[in-house]
């Protein structure tokens, strides 16, 4: 338990830019014009296909991994 001790805080700073890289690679259409009511898109609910579906996917984990590790280092 003590080495985890040494490497959680290194675990975290690599969870924490690999889910910022994440987050910030997906699309979003939250631009100026969709919040006066305009957007590229007609339909609102799309589906997540290829790549896109991939990273949701991995940004999910890359989360769910980011908070276990968080309260890990609570319990050490």
């Amino acid at each position: 338990m003590q080495q985890l001790s040494v490497f959680l805080p290194y675990i975290q700073v690599i969870l924490s830019v690999l889910l910022v890289g994440a987050i910030l690679l997906q699309q979003s259409d939250a631009g100026l014009g969709s919040a006066f009511g305009g957007s590229r898109n007609a339909n609102p609910f799309s589906t997540k296909r290829g790549l896109e579906k991939n990273l949701f996917i991995v940004t999910i984990i890359l989360a769910i991994l980011f908070i276990a590790s968080t309260i890990l280092a609570l319990f050490l």
